[in-house]
């Protein structure tokens, strides 16, 4: 098998997972943040900024599990029987969202419920895909190939806090969604909850910082033997400076910026992760190499991707730009 198609398939999916978390992120962020508005139309409005995207957001999420599956399916067949009951809670939160958006619109004497299903699902969704990150990177217990550990081994205080840290995460990028998307009161409301949300993030990738290299030998060998600390001390320091130029932006009234440096803050965590994991699909023993599909099956999906991944790409650009704008009372998509 040629080594680097893997390594192709491994950065594909890697892009689609940072894609789906950057853009279905700010969406769940806005649920996240829903019960945190005062009035019915300031949900109005909170809701219909993410209205024309948050379908086509989670287009990322299938493909990066299509791609698990297709590229790495011993991967594919260890990870899910691990994971099983957070992906399953995740899956139904997404759906059980979804179904909360469109009632919403129509169901106006029980509304106030499907502003709480809107909202929970969210917060369910979130949590739960930040536990399955933790799990991932806390290790699977494999033997011969094949998932050997209990239905609860993901279950663990790592992964919670993985979990809050991806709601707090999304919802500081639900804030600074609505800066770009909003003006009034639901943009004031969202600059008071942007700046506590991001101490509360660094605080929260400083605890995950410290935790993985003192818990898992493998993670601290990675980023402190030498002369691997000299080439990833960078990382860090960047993180620093990226969120205290996101504080300023805050401080200052900016409106693009602070979301921008979010989302780099999210890069820079999720390449934190993988330079903690990789080569490892399934930590910390398959690597992309041992779980690839043959070399032929990896080629023909990899033609599929090539001509399809523009295709989505293009659309994703056409409508953020054909949506661009502030989203005021009374206005939106629907």
């Amino acid at each position: 098998m040629e080594w680097y198609l893997p390594v192709i398939w491994g950065v594909i999916i890697g892009v689609a997972v940072i894609m789906y978390v950057v853009l279905d992120g700010f969406d769940l962020g806005i649920g996240i943040l829903f019960p945190f508005a005062k009035e019915e139309r300031e949900r109005d409005v909170m809701m219909n900024t993410v209205a024309p995207f948050w379908d086509g957001n989670e287009t990322w999420l299938i493909l990066g599990g299509g791609g698990l599956w297709v590229a790495f399916p011993k991967a594919y067949a260890v990870v899910m029987p691990a994971l099983y009951l957070p992906v399953i809670i995740m899956l139904l939160a997404l759906v059980f969202r979804g179904v909360a958006f469109e009632f919403r619109w129509v169901a106006l004497s029980s509304r106030r419920w499907w502003n709480a299903a809107f909202a929970g699902g969210s917060l369910v969704a979130a949590f739960s895909q930040g536990v399955i990150l933790g799990g991932l990177v806390q290790g699977i217990t494999v033997e011969n190939g094949a998932f050997a550990g209990g239905p609860l081994d993901w279950a663990t205080p790592f992964a919670v806090l993985c979990g809050i840290g991806v709601v707090v995460g999304y919802s500081l990028l639900g804030s600074t969604w609505l800066l770009i998307k909003t003006e009034g009161m639901v943009a004031e409301r969202a600059r008071a909850h942007a700046i506590p949300l991001l101490f509360a993030v660094l605080a929260l990738m400083a605890v995950v910082s410290v935790w993985t290299p003192i818990a898992f030998e493998r993670i601290a060998t990675r980023w402190f033997s030498q002369p691997n600390i000299f080439f990833l001390a960078p990382v860090p320091v960047i993180t620093v400076l990226v969120a205290l130029a996101v504080l300023h932006w805050l401080k200052s009234g900016r409106e693009m910026l602070p979301f921008f440096g979010t989302v780099g803050l999210f890069v820079l965590g999720f390449l934190g992760l993988a330079i903690s994991t990789f080569p490892y699909l399934v930590p910390p023993s398959l690597t992309v190499w041992q779980t690839a599909a043959a070399a032929p099956s990896q080629i023909l999906m990899l033609f599929g991707v090539i001509f399809l991944l523009p295709v989505v790409l293009g659309y994703i650009v056409f409508v953020y730009w054909i949506f661009r704008g502030k989203v005021r009372e009374g206005e939106g998509y629907h």
